[in-house]
């Protein structure tokens, strides 16, 4: 039977592109196996002698319990690939997406126009009443009138009268309308800062939603028989519980109360390594984020997640794997669970 074969990738393949060929890699792995396990009974068929027109020396009782031992070890191999396979394929499906680098900050927008254009200037004011003419000099007495002799020359001018005083100031004309206001100047030098104002009253003190907080554990070296579909943990111990937390009478289910977002971790050691996973369950459902399945034995498991609660919902920590005894630690922490509320 041919290995799958990967080709060579050129340009490099995206995520999906990626996620798809693990996945076409399960799906060859597991036709793999089921061949192998197809062989295992036709081996079978052949030592008991029911292959059509196939047949062999007749089986001894040790033949048989030989080649049972054969076959359940083979089985015991298939089973724990299944494991690995369901792990890989979860973990394949559940993949964050990686988000690129921040872009760089686009360039800064131009300038917005000036204020309006400056207002006309207002009208000129009307120009005041001209003052009084000065009062004229007294005439001389008329002399006789004399024969009338030959034109003289003219005689030069006689010098100007003297001005009369000025006339009072005429009434002031009305103003004008302002015109439109100009554009602002620059901000003034920004004054220096106040003295501080009196400190005020201390506000009521807010709701502390961690106080919906609990923990519980297994100090006693419980033994458990775990199953492939799963066994809860006993937490008999140290159980710190609010009101809105409560267990069962076999101190296995917790039911929360208030709904809100929880903080929930556990941590699971014992005293032999051993190949089985831990999990948290949701009203019974396991919570994939939750689990730690191991490949190869592991004698400590812990994990911690956040999980939006509803009214009500329960929270329990499960053993599941292959059948087998497993013992938790004594005089210490064996096994705990603490579920805290964030909002």
């Amino acid at each position: 039977m041919s290995q799958p074969n990967f080709p060579i990738i050129d340009p490099p393949i995206t995520r999906d592109d990626a996620i798809n060929q693990i996945l076409a890699s399960i799906a060859m792995e597991k036709l793999g196996l089921s061949h192998i396990l197809n062989t295992e009974g036709e081996k079978l068929q052949y030592i008991l002698g029911t292959i059509p027109g196939l047949s062999g020396p007749p089986a001894t009782v040790d033949d048989v319990l030989s080649a049972n031992e054969s076959i359940r070890s083979m089985l015991d191999s298939v089973a724990q690939n299944q494991l690995f396979f369901k792990t890989k394929m979860q973990n394949a499906l559940s993949s964050s997406e990686m988000q690129g680098a921040t872009g760089s900050t686009g360039p800064t927008g131009a300038t917005g126009p000036s204020g309006g254009p400056t207002g006309a200037t207002g009208a000129i004011g009307s120009t005041g009443a001209t003052g009084a003419t000065g009062a004229v000099g007294a005439t001389g007495d008329t002399g006789p009138a004399g024969a009338t002799g030959a034109t003289g020359a003219t005689g030069a001018t006689g010098a100007n009268g003297a001005t009369g005083s000025t006339g009072p100031v005429g009434p002031t004309g009305s103003v004008g309308p302002a015109g439109a206001a100009g554009e602002a100047g620059p901000p003034g030098i920004t004054g220096a800062t106040g003295s501080a104002g009196a400190t005020g009253p201390i506000g009521p003190t807010g709701i502390n939603v961690t106080a919906t907080t609990a923990f519980a554990v297994n100090t006693s070296g419980t033994a458990i028989n775990v199953m492939v579909g799963g066994v809860p943990v006993p937490l008999p111990d140290n159980q710190l519980l609010p009101a809105e937390i409560t267990v069962d009478g076999a101190n296995e289910v917790f039911t929360i109360a208030t709904a809100g977002r929880y903080r929930i971790s556990y941590q699971v050691n014992v005293t032999a390594a051993l190949i089985m996973g831990t999990r948290i369950l949701l009203n019974g459902t396991s919570i994939i984020q939750s689990t730690v399945s191991a490949i190869v034995g592991l004698s400590s498991f812990s994990n911690e997640i956040l999980i939006d609660i509803s009214q009500n919902d329960t929270i329990s920590l499960q053993l599941f794997g292959l059948a087998g005894l497993a013992t938790l630690l004594s005089n210490s922490t064996g096994a705990s669970l603490m579920i805290m509320r964030l909002s």
